[in-house]
């Protein structure tokens, strides 16, 4: 069946490249029993995939129930999941069947897997194993035919990692990879998305269409979204019930987007910490590195230097890169011989002084000093005005707030 066909019977909008491949490969799967594992940001629609699924397959006749494991206390999961024996704990008043034996000859949708206790990923991965389960309370084995599909919004090798999540349940759930790809990286689908959401609340609530302008547009599509759809919606009906003018500009975006910062920084985005100072640190660790490195270099020429005095003008040809680097605004040319004997001329200053000494002093490398000697200066540049230091740090004004309090900066 074609990818659009699919969109228009589950009610998805968008045409980016890698939406379209998460559909193709949901399609291709469907006709066969395989684990599925859909990963992808908060916010995205993962919810839709297990349905497309369990629509194209052989099940979808049977049951289809979808359980959110991160909303299920701890105490209480393998009895949601697999059942349980009466008297097998307190307020057990009577057998109860779990989500396994009911979906039996269906699919069962785990969203948030990783939220699992370790205890209940070890009897999942006996389900996915053998198909064979044990109620709580009870010493009878009992099969079921499940399909199982699961989503997260975790980085599960970074959880295993952290004892957090089996490698072995990752690699069994893992066996059909799909990933949604977040909003900010559908910037073409941004536009259509939001002007669907408008007409729908416009029908909603009868009023007419909200309708943006070009550079309100320019806005939306580019904002990092870190609530993706989820936070698209919303702002769209904000903005349907409270602006009664239907014409928005830009402006008026502005009151709905209090983070937006139209200079993107470069940056390696984390999901997991992105309300921390994750990319900045990325940024911190290369300029410190090439500083380091600099000055080694710098060593190992002041080092030949003093080996050979100043005055002597056989200076090595791979240092002439050096002294460029260093000193290549000045006008007092150094003549390095090429081993062709032909001359280059490079620039040094007028007087250059060295001291013999052994000690050396070097610029401290914690990165918590480096956070702490950053907010300090945007700060002290912006009179205290948070929003303004937040935004020359390229950074949430919530999270410059958070770092204050953390650093003890009041």
């Amino acid at each position: 069946m074609e990818v659009q066909k699919v969109k228009q019977r589950f009610g998805i909008i968008g045409n980016a490249f890698g939406l379209n491949r998460a559909i193709d490969i949901a399609v291709q799967v469907a006709p066969t029993d395989l684990s599925v594992l859909i990963t992808g940001e908060s916010g995205v629609g993962k919810e839709v995939f297990p349905q497309i699924i369990h629509q194209f397959s052989s099940r979808k006749h049977g049951s289809y129930i979808a359980v959110n494991c991160g909303a299920i206390p701890e105490g209480t999961i393998d009895s949601e999941l697999f059942g349980h024996e009466k008297g097998s704990f307190t307020g057990a008043s009577e057998s109860r069947k779990g989500y396994f034996e009911v979906a039996s000859g269906g699919t069962i949708f785990l969203d948030e897997v990783a939220d699992l206790p370790l205890a209940t990923q070890v009897r999942l991965l006996r389900v996915l194993e053998t198909g064979e389960f044990i109620r709580v309370g009870s010493s009878k084995v009992q099969k079921t035919n499940v399909r199982v599909i699961a989503a997260t919004n975790v980085n599960v090798e970074k959880a295993i990692q952290n004892g957090k999540f089996r490698e072995d349940l990752y690699y069994r759930l893992n066996t059909v990879p799909i990933f949604i790809p977040p909003l900010r990286d559908r910037s073409e689908d941004i536009s259509l998305l939001f002007r669907k959401f408008a007409l729908d609340f416009a029908e909603k609530y009868r009023m007419p269409p909200i309708q943006l302008d070009d550079e309100a547009l320019h806005m939306l599509s580019s904002y990092e979204w870190p609530g993706n759809i989820r936070q698209l919606k919303n702002i769209a009906e904000q903005i349907s019930v409270i602006e009664t003018n239907r014409n928005i500009n830009s402006v008026t975006l502005t009151k709905y987007l209090p983070d937006y910062n139209p200079v993107k920084l470069p940056a390696i985005f984390n999901p997991e910490e992105q309300k921390s100072f994750s990319s900045e640190r990325e940024i911190l660790y290369k300029i410190l590195f090439d500083m380091k490195n600099d000055m080694n270099d710098l060593k190992k020429l002041v080092h030949d230097l003093m080996q050979k005095g100043m005055d002597n003008t056989e200076i090595h040809e791979d240092h002439a890169e050096i002294i460029e680097k260093l000193y290549g605004n000045n006008n007092n040319p150094i003549v390095a011989p090429k081993a062709n004997s032909k001359t280059i001329e490079i620039k040094r200053p007028e007087a250059v002084t060295i001291q013999d000494t052994e000690e050396v002093f070097e610029e401290s490398l914690s990165l918590t000093d480096k956070e702490v000697e950053l907010i300090k200066k945007a700060l002290d540049k912006h009179a205290g005005k948070r929003k303004l230091a937040a935004n020359e740090l390229g950074i949430s004004e919530r999270t410059l707030y958070r770092k204050i309090k953390e650093h003890n900066l009041e």
